[in-house]
């Protein structure tokens, strides 16, 4: 996976990803730095992308 790929992400990431995004722009955070903070905040929050099932939780 590249830098910047959201591939390995589920959708449900993804939506709460942009709903954090939506908020750091409503604050008049830039939108290139309201994305970057957003996948972060989204990063902290799940761990980072789709989980294997390895008993992870």
């Amino acid at each position: 996976m590249t830098q910047g790929d959201k591939s390995a992400y589920t959708d449900k990431q993804k939506r709460q990803a942009k709903h954090i995004e939506e908020g750091y722009e409503k604050k008049g955070v830039s939108e290139d730095e309201a994305k970057r903070r957003a996948w972060a905040t989204e990063n902290k929050i799940s761990g980072g992308g789709k989980k294997s099932g390895s008993g992870k939780h």
